[in-house]
């Protein structure tokens, strides 16, 4: 069985909207796209480029599918930026959408029938690591169903007030392995989570 790993962007108080851009995702009168940027160093720049290093899949919700499908392409090929754009233009797309006719990026496929049904179909198939960037909206449905084994969280040292979260009130309880950590020279916290198992409980001794 393949594993899920969900690659996030996200602030301090949990908002993972319109990260790398002004313009992404302005839904609810989101202001402060590109929040990112000023952050962006080498030391992410590695961090992205060891996660790529392994055959990999993507699995993406129709937002960022579109975002991704209209810049990666176009990236010539002598740009710094085409170290990410090779491994994910040659990599095979599923996708969480209701338009399956309009998806021009190579080796794109739409997912079908119920989400948490087809992902868990796509990870018995075994083969490439599913690999998840933003997709807000489809990440919420996936943790709720227990289905992400893997979380990459890139904490940035910010808050945002207001935009789309990560997590919601039904994500399916989980534990979760700290296992590996590393802090930008600007302050991003790159964190690599693996699930462990059930939430494990107890007490403490109130004796004296």
């Amino acid at each position: 069985m393949r594993k899920l790993i969900v690659s996030e962007f996200i602030s301090l108080d949990g908002v993972i909207q319109s990260p790398g851009g002004a313009e992404e995702d302005t839904s609810g009168d989101f202001r402060l796209g590109g929040w990112i940027v000023p952050y962006a160093d080498e030391a992410g720049g590695r961090d992205l480029h060891e996660l790529l290093s392994q055959p990999f899949d993507l699995l993406l919700g129709r937002r960022t599918y579109d975002i991704f499908a209209s810049y990666w392409p176009q990236v010539p090929t002598d740009s710094g930026a085409h170290a990410i754009a090779d491994p994910f233009n040659r990599a095979t797309k599923y996708v969480a959408t209701h338009r399956a006719d309009d998806l021009d990026w190579k080796d794109s496929q739409a997912l079908e029938g119920h989400l948490s049904d087809a992902v868990s179909g796509l990870k018995r198939q075994g083969g490439k690591t599913l690999l998840t960037f933003g997709s807000g909206e489809m990440v919420r449905q996936l943790l709720a169903a227990g289905l992400v084994d893997e979380l990459r969280l890139l904490i940035h040292p910010l808050l945002l007030g207001r935009g789309k979260r990560l997590f919601g009130d039904d994500a399916s309880p989980s534990a979760f392995t700290l296992a590996h950590s590393i802090t930008t020279p600007g302050g991003v916290l790159i964190n690599r989570y693996v699930r462990d198992g059930e939430v494990r409980t107890g007490t403490f001794d109130q004796g004296g």
